[in-house]
């Protein structure tokens, strides 16, 4: 029985010196690793020493060969006007900014609220630095204290007091 047990105990400890398997790694190009990641961060978008809008996510992952910041786990942007006055303020799933333009897309339950009272919900939209304006192609829905329009397609100003629905598809006009 001696005999028996020693043997199995020899196969045990030769099987268990086989050569174990690497996982397999698949390099990746320079480009598609981001130089920098951080967690629950801040950033500022200025032109000039003057804040035009500051972001948070709660993560960010930034592509200097790509020019592009990209952010997950929830994105909220305070946008600012000129007079460096609060305008408005962005949520969305996720975002982009092209770190060249300092543009900012955002993607997935984008509402924007403006200081004025009014609310843009959207599946995406595109905010142009330079010119301080929203667009989107995609389906909208702006509630404001004197009406209620869905449609597809809008342009806006940041503050959402100035803004234009392509395709109205559906208008409600609240009464004083």
């Amino acid at each position: 029985m001696r005999g028996a047990t020693a043997l199995l105990l020899a196969a045990c400890l030769f099987t268990g010196c086989e050569e174990k398997l690497e996982p397999s790694i698949i390099p990746l190009e320079d480009g598609e690793r981001p130089a920098q990641e951080s967690w629950r961060s801040t950033v500022t978008l200025s032109d000039s020493a003057r804040v035009k809008a500051v972001l948070w996510a709660g993560h960010i992952a930034v592509y200097p060969q790509k020019e592009q910041t990209y952010m997950d786990d929830s994105v909220h942007v305070d946008f600012y006007n000129a007079d460096r006055v609060h305008t408005s303020k962005l949520t969305a799933k996720r975002g982009r900014v092209n770190d060249r333009t300092r543009n900012f897309a955002a993607y997935e339950n984008v509402v924007v609220v403006s200081d004025s009272g009014s609310i843009l919900m959207t599946d995406s939209l595109f905010w142009n630095s330079a010119t301080q304006q929203i667009v989107t192609e995609a389906f909208v829905e702006i509630i404001s204290p004197t009406e209620h329009i869905r449609g597809h397609g809008l342009i806006s100003d940041q503050s959402l007091t100035d803004y234009r629905i392509f395709r109205v598809t559906g208008e409600a006009v609240v009464k004083d």
